[in-house]
């Protein structure tokens, strides 16, 4: 049965945008074509400086000075919204375009309560939007709208944000929704929540979507057709299914290579980052746009700029090898980009204990009022980090992972020495680790490194890259002029930086380079143990890729062992030799990263893995839901401390007894009192699919 016709909620044609007044302003979007349906998810993929946000902001009509849109139609229900002033756009604000933006924080007003700023966009008397906006809280899975209505933002987790700025944009019943990396910094559970109520809401108010995002894997779970962008052109658009099962376009398909999966890793096969980097707006090819980084370009593509073509129903590409691709007699796939996909020499094994962690301990206290005070009431204590054990040893990476607050940095802040532990021993080579960095002896400081998320910060943006990787090596390992110029070279070799990018200025390198100085200084002074803090989780596909293929040789080379932490699952089982599992301060689970990502699993590790999106939309997974909210590190549940929320949740035995240790056969440990044995019969791989059935079509 033919699924019901749809009618066009946004049409975008010849859509050409410029930065800049001048005749001779380069064009950052040009000759968008594009037509979304109500109730039709429509995906647009691409690196940092694609354009897609670009796209976003042009439909909205809300591009930053000296945006401008300078050539074609942005039709809303038939309407040209490029013909509209500034005062008829209000309307369209406010009632049939709505925005979700990646940073809720940063959108909502901290002065005002989340009511107030829901009840701003409806009309009516006060008793009626009031019940309006809780009715709106409620729709979006909030389970105490009343609470939260009258909570300011700060007040609210960041998944709680992101809810509430959904409903904010829902609340005018708007003709098309725009979101923008809703998800990017949110956890798996927190991520899966928000797509399934994204999912439903599109179900429910057959509202157009136009969904912007790097995560291919999210895409694929919740878009029905997907647009790749690549320096401003659309190369490629089709039916999610037919895109990421057969891709036509090269760029699409080294976007998926760049994927990691749950269940790979580097030792059975490595990722495929794109070769050669972003064309400059003012400077692009004359050709096709890709061809610089192409691996099947030719003399032809290079010179000739091919054309947004047909490709079958419904099905377009800008590819002048498509046909050959398509009949697989041409591979569109990367080759060795960063030399390291062959001939890299794999480490010795698992060598001498580097680090080692002894009932860890951290404890904030909470601040307490006047009245606190004075009453005599006891301070109270957030609970970070509560009786952890670890250890990695040499020529090894242990992957910690978990929820958003469940204590990952704060352990590895500790670790370092930026936060001094409360309790518990460290060693590092059998040489104890004092809690407070200040009191470590030198020879110490230069065993232990730490990358973080944001480069940005962490780079002096006033020292060139050259003085950045001289400054570690003559301050911690003590190398002599000469000495210093030798490593400098090859720090920028292994992190596949060409020499003159010692001259540069940070502000001068894209992200991804920013990240592999700061990796490249991290090594310097050539220490026995690397932090990694979320340190590839804002970064595009392809640089992740490239990052972690440059970790993986970089760790075969030098021998160093790894603290890796990050919310995304499939980047850390493809590094990781050792993965463990957080929450709430507790360790839940330890063991060989193919034993942990393989059942018995620990409920809460197997609710982690149930909520990673997938990058196959053909692939359809039992989702494990946790109950509630995270409880409150200050008072922590007594007995096991994830039994509020587990989803196998026995009874009085979880609230009343800490559970045991339990170790299988393959060295992996659990914390739950439900029998491994029983566990086992209970769960599913996570690594195979449930369900493969074709994603319907709408065209």
């Amino acid at each position: 049965m033919d699924p019901p016709a749809r009618h066009e909620t946004l049409r975008i044609e010849g859509l050409r945008v410029t930065y800049g007044a001048a005749p001779t302003a380069p064009s950052v979007l040009r000759d968008i074509d594009l037509v979304i349906e109500a109730g039709q998810a429509y995906g647009l993929v691409g690196e940092s400086g694609s354009g897609k946000s670009t796209l976003a902001l042009a439909v909205m009509r809300h591009l930053a000075s000296p945006g401008r849109v300078v050539a074609g139609r942005i039709l809303l229900g038939g309407d040209d919204l490029v013909t509209f002033d500034e005062a008829a756009m209000r309307h369209v604000w406010r009632s049939r375009i709505k925005l979700v933006p990646q940073d809720p924080l940063a959108s909502l007003n901290p002065r005002l309560r989340v009511g107030q700023q829901i009840a701003e966009g409806l009309n009516g008397p006060s008793r009626a939007r009031l019940a309006t906006v809780h009715e709106g809280l409620a729709r979006v899975g909030i389970a105490d709208p009343v609470r939260v209505a009258q909570s300011f933002p700060h007040q609210l987790s960041g998944g709680m944000q992101q809810r509430v700025m959904i409903a904010l944009a829902l609340s005018g019943h708007p003709e098309l929704l725009i979101l923008d990396e809703p998800t990017t910094n949110l956890d798996v559970t927190t991520e899966a929540t928000i797509l399934d109520l994204v999912g439903d809401l599109i179900a429910e108010r057959d509202t157009a979507v136009l969904y912007v995002s790097h995560s291919l894997g999210v895409v694929a779970q919740l878009c029905d057709r997907v647009a790749v962008l690549y320096a401003g052109e659309l190369v490629e658009d089709a039916a999610v299914g037919d895109l990421y099962a057969s891709p036509l376009h090269p760029y699409t398909r080294a976007l998926l290579d760049s994927v990691p999966k749950v269940g790979q890793d580097r030792r059975s096969e490595r990722l495929r980052p794109i070769a050669g980097s972003f064309p400059d707006p003012s400077a692009m090819p004359g050709g096709c746009v890709f061809a610089p980084r192409c691996p099947i370009a030719t003399d032809f593509t290079r010179a000739c700029r091919p054309e947004l073509e047909s490709a079958g129903a419904a099905r377009r590409v800008r590819c002048h090898r498509w046909r050959e691709i398509a009949d697989g007699t041409l591979s569109a796939r990367q080759g060795d980009a960063d030399g390291v996909l062959a001939g890299v020499a794999e480490d010795d094994g698992p060598g001498e204990l580097v680090l080692g962690v002894a009932a860890l301990e951290k404890r904030f206290p909470v601040r307490r009022g006047l009245l606190d005070v004075l009453s005599g009431r006891p301070r109270e204590q957030v609970h970070a980090v509560s009786g952890v054990d670890l250890e990695i040893r040499r020529n090894t990476t242990l992957g910690l992972i978990g929820e958003s607050g469940s204590g990952k940095s704060t352990l590895a802040r500790c670790v370092i020495g930026l936060i001094p532990a409360s309790g518990g021993d460290m060693a590092i080579l059998g040489e104890p680790l004092a809690p407070d960095l200040a009191r470590r002896d030198p020879k110490v400081l230069k065993r232990l490194q730490m990358v973080f998320q944001n480069s940005d910060e962490a780079l002096n943006p006033h020292m060139r890259v050259g003085e950045i990787l001289r400054r570690p090596l003559e301050r911690l390992a003590g190398a002599s002029p000469e000495r210093v110029r030798e490593r400098l070279a090859a720090l920028l070799d292994a992190v596949r930086l060409s020499p003159e990018y010692a001259e540069r200025l940070p502000a001068e390198l894209s992200g991804g380079e920013r990240q592999r100085v700061a990796i490249a200084r991290a090594f310097a002074a050539e220490p026995d143990l690397l932090v990694f803090d979320e340190s590839v989780s804002g970064l595009d596909v392809s640089v992740q890729a490239s990052v972690l293929n440059v970790l993986g040789a970089l760790r075969a080379e030098q021998g160093s062992a790894y603290l890796f932490i990050s919310h995304d699952l499939a980047v850390v089982g493809y590094l990781a030799d050792e993965i463990a599992v957080i929450y709430l301060g507790r360790l839940m689970e330890v063991g060989p990263a193919a034993a942990v990502l393989a059942p018995p699993y620990h409920p809460y590790t197997e609710a982690l893995l149930s909520a990673v999106a997938l990058p196959d939309p053909l692939v359809r997974r039992e989702r494990i839901r946790l109950r509630g909210e995270a409880p409150s590190p200050v008072d922590p549940p007594s007995g096991c401390p994830f039994h509020t929320r587990c989803p196998r949740f026995l009874g009085d035995v979880c609230v009343e007894q800490e559970p045991p240790w339990q170790e299988d056969e393959h060295g992996k440990r659990v914390f739950c009192h439900i029998p491994l044995a029983d566990l086992e019969r209970a769960q599913r791989p996570a690594t195979v699919p449930l369900e493969r059935a074709p994603v319907e079509s709408h065209d």
